[in-house]
């Protein structure tokens, strides 16, 4: 599902923001990605998505190489992706519903069966209430739930979210993660970052990422 091998990304100007990443996550699998602020956690997510290419190394996704000179396939790969951003990028002047169906717009489904999955998810995340209403008018943790229910209503193989908790006191950070992680199975894995490690530690199942000035140092398997 993804392989690194040595991969590193320097940005245009030079800075460097990961060196020498290697890792794999495997279908099913439920992985957080830890470290401070500025520690490269959304430069490693950003190449998972394919926003950004490795400069050096190896890398694949869902078994497609992550390469500048593959833009098409890659851009054919993202519909196979369920991104949460941490700005939401939701659009104003729509409804809930829309702003999940326009996530939707490129599967090749009629616009009666987009509704009923997209209903799904909004049930899913519980605000099937909410469907209506303008996502101007929603409070930041419902807009982030309508993110979330955009992002799985396209049933998408991986699922990536950056720093989903960042703004949210602890019952509702762990809230979000909950639902997040509900969304794994055989086929699905789930990648999130977060620096806030407290609200993982304990869980089981999970494979916890440490990274620290570019680099991973720290790769295990389980509870804290």
């Amino acid at each position: 599902m993804i392989k690194a091998k040595g991969v590193c990304l320097k940005y245009p100007d030079g800075t460097p923001a990961l060196n020498n990443i290697n890792l794999s996550v495997e279908p099913g699998e439920l992985v957080y990605v830890t470290g401070p602020s500025g520690s490269g956690k959304t430069s490693l997510l950003k190449l998972f998505m394919g926003v950004e290419y490795p400069t050096e190394g190896s890398l694949e996704i869902l078994g497609q190489q992550i390469a500048k000179v593959h833009e098409k396939e890659i851009r054919q790969l993202r519909m196979k992706l369920g991104p949460v951003f941490q700005e939401f990028r939701l659009i104003k002047g729509r409804t809930v519903m829309e702003n999940v169906m326009l996530g939707m717009r490129f599967l090749n489904a009629s616009p009666s069966r987009l509704k009923e999955d997209a209903g799904v998810a909004l049930t899913k995340v519980g605000l099937a209430h909410k469907a209506l209403s303008l996502v101007e008018n929603l409070s930041w943790g419902e807009c982030q739930r309508v993110a979330i229910a955009r992002a799985v209503a396209r049933k998408p193989e991986l699922i990536l979210a950056d720093e989903p908790t960042g703004n949210l006191d602890k019952d509702n950070a762990l809230n979000i993660l909950e639902l997040l992680t509900s969304f794994k199975d055989n086929k699905t894995a789930v990648v999130i970052t977060t620096h806030a490690t407290h609200l993982i530690e304990g869980q089981k199942d999970c494979t916890l990422i440490r990274v620290d000035g570019g680099s991973i140092s720290r790769e295990r398997t389980g509870g804290a």
